[in-house]
């Protein structure tokens, strides 16, 4: 099996993760798989959600969209239609739940962190790459509550990433990028925290059903390029 761009079955594109990307956001990183790009922001705002108020606990949420040109044609903004897309709910609302899974939300007070995720270039995997970059964010976000004092003690749990695999041309492949996962007889998508949990796991047969034996080998690749990812992670944060 010969993967398109020639990587080997286990190997990640080129991941990079930038900080401190734009000037205003308290958590701000433009993260990049290969040639999928997402400018990750973080804001830390002094309200919470109705349901939430008066219980001393905060909120994480999230925020996605695709950029007209982030794809081969232009595709028109979904404001300008003034509806989302069920694609994109389902994608802001995976990327809020994995990142809450990285905070003790009692621990944020009573404080709201929206992640906005952009994708500016699109080349698969703008789900797995927003999660990661996303996570980075936050992190520095955290870090900006701590230093103005409006939290005393730091929330994060664990450093939370994400990554796709898939069965493409009959083998298991890790970080799928756009030719692969237009082409993948299995598309999956993993959720992990960095101490192993899972956070969520979606996985799609999209020609015949995978096997165990399948799943387990897509499970091992996800588990093991996950872990890289939040090596990369933990170093960019350390710069």
């Amino acid at each position: 099996m010969q993967r398109p761009s020639g990587r080997k079955p286990e190997q990640l594109r080129d991941v990079r993760i930038t900080r401190h990307y734009t000037r205003h956001a308290e958590g701000s990183v433009l993260v990049e798989f290969g040639d999928t790009k997402v400018l990750c922001n973080a804001s830390v705002e002094a309200d919470i959600p109705r349901f939430l108020r008066g219980k001393g606990s905060g909120w994480i949420t999230a925020e996605y969209g695709m950029l007209p040109r982030s794809t081969g044609s232009r595709m028109g903004r979904e404001a300008a239609r003034g509806k989302q897309g069920g694609r994109t709910v389902e994608i802001q609302r995976l990327i809020g739940r994995s990142l809450r899974a990285a905070v003790d939300l009692k621990l944020l007070g009573e404080h709201q962190i929206t992640i906005d995720c952009d994708v500016i270039q699109a080349d698969g995997g703008t789900r797995t790459a927003s999660i990661t970059g996303a996570c980075v964010a936050l992190v520095d976000a955290l870090r900006f509550m701590q230093r103005e004092k409006m939290i005393a003690t730091d929330p994060l749990k664990n450093m939370v990433a994400a990554i796709s695999v898939g069965i493409y041309d009959g083998a298991a492949v890790l970080d799928l990028d756009y030719p692969e996962d237009s082409n993948a007889d299995t598309d999956m998508n993993l959720v992990m925290a960095e101490d192993g949990g899972m956070i969520e796991v979606q996985g799609t047969a999209e020609g015949a059903p995978f096997t165990e034996h399948q799943f387990a080998e897509m499970l091992a690749l996800g588990k093991a390029g996950i872990k890289e990812l939040i090596s990369l992670q933990k170093k960019a944060l350390a710069e």
